[in-house]
């Protein structure tokens, strides 16, 4: 928590940026210094087409690419006689080509310092005098240029800590005339940042840049071709963006994923699975019918026997079985397609064993193959 918020070193240019690399610190002195600034959010192809403006259109960015309809544009404009300034730290092709100029990249074999030192040219902005730059990435320079139309700026002085130059005039800033404006471009957008213009005295240095541009004149200062974001789009920038909230946020991630872990595990036993009961009803009236048969309680038997017998009649033929008389025979014969006499036949013998207090087997067994063979006889008419 008390530790120092580590550094951006992000190379931002944005102008609301206060980051080493960003230019808040440029947008608000040039903002001081010239009649009118205009910040420009749009692209230039776009903002030209909308507007009729006249004046200095800057353009600063590690990298910037027009393409060749913007670029096209941008070129007419110019060539009406207004000012194009484009500082990165390299550019495309297709504008290269125009002016008939080529960069290389500065060799920094022994340059273990990475320092950098850059000079004007013109002696009104004390030539003599270099500007030391600590923190470049890539450095590049105009190898070749058209020395008829194109006027010098600035070049690479010498390596921080050497007596010798690194080559003899490393162009980095020219100055060409377009039409009836002019082009001023620059290797060097690290001119335009904070950490730059804050270690002194290399103010000085900016502001002789800017000395090229015609103050009384608008400025447009491009804010579209920047590598920072123009406005923080993700909810979670002020979270991830300091350090403290950072690693709170991921301990509570870290937790969330322990506890699913270890947590998450059923704690509840499986639940074994339960078999469906078994209608045991049949068994268990076989069971009772072979313990009263075993003990000879042969009557008993005919008589549930019977009484089952009169259930059925009832229930699938829709007879009252409280009288037994000739229309119950007749009636009964008809709907269980048995004949009359064996109706009668099975009645007759059904009455003359509940006139006897006991019987034999043979007579409980003939009553079961009765009532078997007459309800057999029934169901093949509903069947059929």
């Amino acid at each position: 928590m008390n530790k120092p918020k580590e550094l951006n070193w992000f190379p931002s240019y944005a102008t609301h940026h206060k980051i080493p690399f960003g230019s808040y610190v440029f947008n608000e002195q040039i903002q001081r210094i010239a009649d009118s600034v205009n910040l420009v959010d749009r692209p230039p192809f776009e903002f030209l087409l909308d507007n009729d403006i006249s004046g200095t259109y800057l353009f600063y960015n590690g990298g910037i690419n027009f393409g060749d309809e913007e670029l096209n544009a941008l070129l007419d404009w110019v060539n009406v006689g207004n000012t194009l300034m484009v500082s990165a730290v390299d550019f495309e092709e297709t504008l290269l080509d125009t002016l008939n100029l080529e960069t290389k990249s500065v060799n920094t074999v022994g340059n273990f310092n990475n320092e950098y030192q850059v000079q004007f040219v013109n002696p009104r902005l004390d030539h003599t005098r270099s500007y030391k730059f600590d923190r470049p990435n890539t450095f590049f320079y105009f190898n070749e240029i058209d020395t008829l139309n194109t006027s010098v700026v600035s070049f690479i002085d010498k390596y921080r800590g050497e007596n010798k130059t690194v080559e003899d005039s490393l162009v980095n800033i020219i100055k060409q005339p377009f039409g009836y404006g002019e082009i001023i471009l620059s290797t060097f957008p690290q001119a335009f940042t904070n950490y730059f213009i804050l270690n002194a005295p290399n103010e000085k240095y900016t502001a002789g840049l800017i000395s090229y541009l015609d103050t009384t004149k608008p400025i447009y200062l491009d804010k579209y071709y920047k590598s920072g974001k123009k406005y923080y789009t993700s909810p979670m920038y002020l979270l991830l963006n300091t350090k403290s909230l950072k690693w709170a946020y991921y301990i509570v991630l870290i937790g969330v994923l322990i506890y699913i872990i270890f947590e998450g595990k059923r704690k509840q036993r499986a639940i074994p699975i339960v078999k469906q009961l078994k209608n045991q009803t049949l068994e268990f009236t076989r069971t009772i019918a072979n313990m009263y048969y075993e003990n000879g309680k042969h009557k008993d038997i005919a008589h549930h026997k019977v009484q089952h017998f009169l259930e059925h009649i009832r229930n699938t033929m829709y007879l009252n079985t409280s009288e037994i008389n000739d229309t119950f025979i007749k009636n009964l014969a008809a709907r269980s397609n048995n004949t009359i006499e064996d109706t009668q036949k099975l009645f007759s013998f059904i009455d003359s064993l509940n006139h006897k207090s006991q019987i034999n087997n043979i007579e409980l067994e003939r009553l079961n193959t009765l009532i078997e063979n007459f309800k057999s006889n029934n169901e093949w008419k509903t069947k059929n």
